[in-house]
């Protein structure tokens, strides 16, 4: 027999669920069991991750140390086996140099745009250290989707449970239409200036980039645009060398 104190709560359990004692032990065990399992379950997944990472970490640095040593050579051969002449070789090495240039390039100066934005809007609404808060946001831009927002949108929250609505929603207005849109709509004009490129494609191609490579889909959504553009006018190029060669022969013939 269990402690009175114990018995009397489990008996007015009990009564409050209206079930028996043995019911309700049983509905504890069941209960435990599936904590338990469930703590499994968390504790397996966690340590797949952790594993995950960890090997993708190595894998990337032993990509990049290989990279960095054999990088001139592989890039030599796949230069030499381009089906193409010289002249549009080096045309689309251009094209490709000149395409993540400008993305590493439009990357850094949205990052200061908007941590400078965030800074002032800061110190507009009274939040201490807007300097380091308008460096963390320059950091943040360079994460793909959140961006910003999970620096000044927490701020803003914390400002409206505070009570203080004209502040939190001032922000939030300043976030929403004064921070975060510099990044979607100032990095493919960027890059676009650069690259003579429409503005919606390299829009797009960064917006694809982000959701198949993550953050390096900066660079790759738009360096693979610059590739596919690149084949296509050199295709188009030989089609027309084909055709006017064969009106000239036409001609001879007739």
């Amino acid at each position: 027999m269990g402690h009175p104190i114990i018995q009397k709560g489990i008996e007015e359990l009990t009564s409050l669920l209206n079930i028996t004692e043995e019911e309700l032990y049983r509905l504890i065990a069941e209960n435990i069991s599936q904590l338990g399992k469930e703590l499994v379950s968390r504790i397996t997944r966690g340590l797949r991750d952790i594993i995950t990472v960890a090997f993708q970490f190595v894998v990337m640095g032993i990509s990049i140390f290989f990279f960095l040593r054999h990088g001139p050579v592989i890039l030599g051969k796949a230069y030499d086996y381009l089906p193409f002449s010289v002249q549009q070789k080096d045309r689309l090495v251009k094209q490709v140099s000149d395409m993540i240039i400008s993305t590493l390039y439009g990357g850094v100066i949205v990052a200061v745009i908007q941590g400078t934005l965030g800074g002032i809007a800061f110190s507009i609404v009274g939040i201490s250290s807007p300097i380091l808060w308008g460096a963390a946001m320059a950091i943040a831009s360079f994460l793909p989707l959140i961006g910003p927002f999970i620096i000044w949108a927490p701020a803003a929250v914390y400002l409206l449970i505070q009570g203080d609505i004209v502040r939190g929603l001032g922000l939030a207005m300043m976030g929403v239409f004064g921070i975060s849109p510099i990044d979607t709509f100032l990095r493919p004009m960027i890059i676009g200036n650069r690259t003579k490129m429409p503005f919606l494609a390299l829009f797009l191609s960064v917006l694809g980039g982000i959701r198949f490579f993550g953050l390096i889909g900066f660079v790759l959504g738009p360096m693979v645009l610059a590739l596919f553009v690149s084949v296509m006018e050199i295709f188009k190029s030989v089609a027309e060398i084909n055709r006017t060669e064969n009106e000239i022969m036409k001609w001879k013939e007739e």
